[in-house]
């Protein structure tokens, strides 16, 4: 069993995975260093970071063909830690944020992600295709015609060379044509040398350089938790997109724990803490990768780029990178979403268009998700709430009320089955009230269930609650007010 596990996981079609991972690493290099720039540090910590996090992270992480490396969503929480103590205490920083990642996984919360609505998921996804096109716009602004012939080029060869041979992948293809045009033809476009300094050697083993004391930790304890909710947050919703797009599981909690420590390394070799890369993890996926093999690839292949063929590297065209980007968030987006704006249920489509609108604006993808999934609790609750029902049955001949309920009762309906109760209005001398197909959930639940006893008996009325489920039972006899002159309770 383990050794088909890693088989699967690691030779299933090797010179595919190299080449995806290839793709991968070149789409990673223009959004690595800019994300570096927005957390206000040297090229090179993201560098760094993102090659040890994509080495660990591809023996130690959930979900295989994952791309993983230091994130704009990181890179925003980290800047102002890094504005106002330094460098060595956003190590810090991320070293504690690995272990609480760690501590997220052993405890499993990973399953939380089941709380998160299909509609939140499509969100996200369509608000990072923008985002990543948006990224890339800075690029083309203001630049000479060659970058615009350079760009247009690399859109042609990506989408051409597919039609001819899949053998390669076409940014591969792209990226080697145009480099040596434009270095052949001198043409002046901006290229990877000048988004910022590289590295000019391999990452070296350290603790941060900070005070062991309390007020280390207070200073390090609310960006480290936001880069570990921030991160987990990414990497799971990343994680599950590639569950869509190859239809095969992960691992919720092992993606969990295998970040944790794979940012505890970046830290510890002078590295920017990470997450999940969606649009690189897409552009993986979609040329070939499907195991370990390509994350691990993409992130040893970073390096040696950046250190070994640093020459040749720095003379590839922004604008052939900025050509990847924009086809990877092309097919990122999911454009079936925006016919299924009408045809969905409204509420659906507002979750979706909420958490992109959220995330587009504020350019954090963790607060379009939470506002995506708090209005798809919201509007759950209400959905539910509003099928609960209560029927009144009078018998004449008896003077007997029977009241019927139906449906959830609990915090959002309990007010609606008050004021279902008309107290006198059909005469009655008792009333029974069936519950059998009811659930009380919780205390609000229960006191208005008191709340309509209390108010029969003082009118002198009897009153029966029959039909209770052994739940209800429950939590009814733990919850109730009416202990000494409580109705007749029928279980079912």
């Amino acid at each position: 069993m383990l050794i088909t596990t890693l088989r699967r996981e690691w030779l299933t079609n090797p010179p595919r995975e190299l080449l995806a991972g290839a793709v991968a690493t070149f789409a990673l290099i223009p959004e690595v260093i800019a994300f570096s720039f927005a957390a206000g540090v040297d090229p090179q910590v993201g560098l760094f970071g993102s090659f040890v996090i994509g080495i660990v992270i591809a023996f130690t992480g959930g979900r295989p063909a994952m791309v993983s490396a230091a994130a704009g969503s990181v890179a925003l929480v980290a800047a102002p830690l890094v504005a106002s103590h330094g460098l060595s205490y956003l190590l810090a920083a991320g070293l504690l944020a690995g272990l609480l990642q760690i501590v997220f996984g052993v405890l499993r919360l990973g399953v939380l992600m089941r709380f998160v609505s299909q509609s939140v998921r499509t969100g996200f996804v369509n608000a990072l295709a923008i985002l990543i096109f948006a990224a890339q716009v800075p690029h083309l602004l203001s630049e000479a015609w060659q970058t615009y012939a350079v760009f247009v080029a690399g859109l042609a060869i990506i989408c051409g060379v597919p039609r001819l041979t899949t053998a390669i992948p076409s940014p591969l293809v792209a990226i080697a044509v145009l480099t040596m045009a434009a270095s052949l033809l001198h043409l002046p476009v901006k290229t990877v040398a000048d988004l910022g300094l590289l590295p000019s050697s391999l990452p070296s083993f350290a603790w941060p350089t900070v005070p062991l004391s309390w007020e280390t930790l207070r200073i390090i304890a609310g960006p480290a938790i936001a880069i570990a909710m921030v991160g987990l947050l990414e990497s799971l919703m990343t994680a599950t997109v590639v569950d869509d797009l190859t239809k095969t599981p992960s691992h919720k909690n092992r993606e969990c724990t295998g970040l944790g420590l794979a940012n505890m390394a970046a830290s510890l070799f002078g590295g920017i803490a990470g997450c999940g890369m969606i649009g690189q993890t897409v552009s993986n996926v979609k040329y070939g990768g499907r195991g370990r093999l390509s994350t691990l690839f993409a992130g040893a292949l970073l390096l040696v780029l950046m250190v070994a063929l640093k020459p040749w590297v720095s003379q590839v065209p922004v604008a052939v990178l900025v050509a990847i980007m924009v086809m990877v968030s092309v097919d990122t987006f999911n454009w079936s979403s925006l016919k299924a704006v009408v045809a969905h249920p409204r509420m659906s489509s507002t979750v979706m268009l909420a958490t992109v609108a959220v995330t587009v604006v504020s350019h954090n993808l963790a607060l379009g998700v939470l506002v995506g999934v708090l209005l798809s609790g919201v509007f759950f609750t209400f959905k539910v709430a509003r099928l609960m029902q209560v029927r009144a049955e009078p018998d004449a001949a008896t003077g007997r009320l029977t009241y019927h309920v139906t449906g959830q009762v609990f915090f959002a309906s309990a007010d609606a089955f008050i004021d279902a109760f008309e107290l006198g209005t059909h005469g009655e001398t008792s009333v029974r009230i069936d519950v059998s197909q009811a659930h009380f959930w919780d205390v609000t639940a229960v006191a208005a269930l008191d709340k309509v006893v209390g108010r029969y008996r003082a009118n002198d009325i009897s009153v029966e609650v029959t039909g209770m489920s052994q739940a209800t039972a429950t939590i009814v006899d733990r919850l109730t007010i009416h202990d000494k002159r409580r109705p007749v309770l029928s279980e079912r």
